[in-house]
């Protein structure tokens, strides 16, 4: 698909990789529709992004959504699920001075399932619906996974929600293909945001020296897969890794 051609949504897009795709697109003469349930962050894209705040766990919110992008657009045709959130920490802990047994709130399992698994879902199937039912002729999308996707420490609940997003990519290419839709994702490493540049020196060297490339990814690396994703009308149903070889 030219990128040209696409009338597409980006979650996740007040900052981040979220913000970086929707520039990109829009450089590339794509039309953008960016979500977000932070403003202030959506207020800093260009102008020629349209706009508009989104809570992607809420369904009314996702449905309202999609009917405003479709109508800004003048059409839809295409969807990066990249909204996701953190609330990291193990399912069981002991601690060490008290002896207590700390359990993960279960506050914490169902915001983060809320918004990196269910609110991709909702957002699939409403992208999909408008697609449908307007007739559009092809489409694609693209879901922003996770290398933790294959189990890591602490996140049992951003790890659950990876894993089955990186699933869904492969039900959701099965069941769309009949509506000429493509479904991918992608499957960063680290990647420099504001969590990570929140890191202190000494956890950030240990991290890269683990890294293969030498380096913590930048969102233009993403960039790159989401491009090639969306230019190649041969890929449909896999998950790229893109991670500088961390997860070898």
């Amino acid at each position: 698909m030219n990128l040209k051609d696409l009338k597409i949504v980006v979650t996740g897009a007040g900052g981040g990789m979220g913000a970086h795709f929707a520039r990109r697109l829009m450089e590339a003469g794509a039309q953008v529709a960016a979500g977000d349930v932070n403003e202030a962050g959506l207020s800093e894209l260009p102008a020629a992004i349209h706009r508009r705040k989104l809570d992607v766990s809420n369904e009314a919110d996702c449905q309202a959504f999609v009917e405003w992008a479709h109508k800004a657009m003048g059409g839809l045709n295409g969807l990066i699920n990249n909204a996701g959130i953190l609330r990291d920490g193990l399912l069981v802990k002991k601690d060490k001075e008290t002896g207590a047994v700390k359990r993960m709130p279960i506050g914490d399992w169902n915001a983060v399932i809320g918004v990196n698994l269910t609110g991709a879902t909702l957002m699939a199937r409403e992208v999909v619906a408008k697609m449908v039912e307007t007739g559009a002729k092809g489409g694609v999308m693209v879901n922003i996974s996770s290398i933790a996707r294959h189990g890591n420490r602490g996140q049992s609940n951003y790890v659950a929600a990876k894993a089955a997003l990186a699933a869904n990519t492969v039900t959701w290419a099965r069941e769309f293909a009949p509506f000429g839709i493509r479904v991918g994702a992608i499957a960063p490493g680290m990647i420099e945001t504001p969590m990570t540049q929140g890191m202190n020196q000494k956890a950030r060297d240990m991290l890269v020296s683990k890294i293969p490339c030498g380096r913590i990814g930048v969102p233009e690396d993403i960039w790159q897969a989401v491009r090639f994703i969306v230019e190649c009308d041969y890929f449909t149903s896999r998950v790229i890794d893109v991670d500088g070889g961390l997860s070898m």
